[in-house]
């Protein structure tokens, strides 16, 4: 699959690794809901350095489709509000 940061870029990341994403999503997705500023923030990072740690970096020049978006590191709380659904940022 093809996740796409916000700001940075692309990278290839095998399905294998969705399980232990989605458990930072849930994680993300309960402060994001309750308002945990410093919690949000902490999750965020650590789902996105999983992420550039678990995937394969596409070359800049690269323009395939992202199967998956997330937000940028810097994001504000209120813009990943937006982003989400009610799965959280990563489906399933």
């Amino acid at each position: 699959m093809i996740v796409r940061i916000m700001g940075e870029g692309q990278v290839k990341l095998a399905d294998a690794h969705f399980a232990e994403l989605n458990k930072l999503d849930d994680e993300l997705l309960e402060e994001v809901e309750s308002g945990d500023g410093a919690g949000f923030r902490a999750t965020l990072q650590a789902l996105l350095g999983k992420v550039r740690e678990l995937g394969e970096p596409l070359p800049d020049d690269a323009l395939e489709p992202s199967e998956l978006i997330l937000p940028a590191p810097d994001a504000s709380l209120e813009e990943v509000r937006q982003m989400l659904s009610d799965d959280g940022l990563i489906p399933g």
